[in-house]
């Protein structure tokens, strides 16, 4: 087994593209999972097993939020262990790239661990809006049930997107785009490294659902317009 340094190295090649990826995963929790997935290559492990370490900082920072009353110390505490869970979802398919272990196996797995942290992350903050909110009335609890709805739309959509592109690439339609840094910056607010960073915020119940509160309305209107883009997409490669 290679060094780390080795790994690292190899990793920088085996990168997917940088198309459709905002600034955050690009420059913060890419070369974050890819430091993760080198040293999983060094302890020998599998990608389903850093999968399975990314859902269990992922979802032990949520159950955290729905069990614990909201402060200053557990917003620090639930935002570093999204952080990291984060960062080994990154670092599974890099390992699974370096390795040649990918498999639908493993896309799957990754893919049921995602849809999961979304319906429990939105969850939690209606739990917790329920226990230990001081809420000004009760339509505030009808607000993660939205968020949810828009996060786990856009997630599903966006999949089946993914996938239909790829069954058309096969039969030689489409074309590749090119990265554009505008569309990196665009995206940053519907990036979920970016909406952890809300959980900082869980020491001020106010500001927590004032940040809460915007990032559903932004992720609303990023679904109305991922759906209206990927149906136009969709429709011209039946074209093609």
């Amino acid at each position: 087994m290679g060094s780390t340094g080795t790994a690292l190295r190899d990793l920088r090649g085996a990168q997917k593209s940088a198309k459709g990826v905002s600034l955050y995963s690009r420059y913060v929790n890419r070369p974050a999972g890819r430091f993760l997935a080198a040293g999983a290559f060094r302890l020998g492990m599998t990608p389903h097993q850093v999968t399975l370490l990314s859902a269990l900082f992922t979802y032990g920072a949520l159950g955290s939020v729905a069990l614990f009353e909201p402060s200053w110390t557990l917003a620090v505490l639930v935002y570093a262990a999204l952080a990291v869970g984060f960062a080994f979802d990154s670092a599974d398919g890099q390992l699974a790239r370096l390795t040649g272990g990918g498999g639908p196996d493993g896309e799957w797995l990754d893919h049921v661990v995602d849809c999961g942290k979304l319906l429990l992350a939105h969850t939690a903050v209606l739990i917790s809006f329920h226990r230990f909110g001081d809420l000004p009335s009760d339509g505030w609890l009808l607000l993660p049930l939205g968020f949810q709805f828009a996060a786990v739309l856009t997630f599903c959509a966006g999949l089946l997107r993914e996938q239909l592109g790829r069954a058309a690439a096969a039969q030689g339609a489409g074309g590749a785009a090119p990265v554009s840094r505008v569309r990196a910056v665009a995206l940053l607010p519907a990036d979920y490294g970016v909406f952890c960073l809300v959980f900082l915020l869980l020491g001020a119940p106010e500001a927590f659902r004032a940040g809460y509160a915007a990032l559903a309305a932004v992720h609303t209107l990023f679904l109305a317009a991922f759906l209206a883009k990927w149906f136009r997409e969709l429709r011209a490669l039946r074209a093609g």
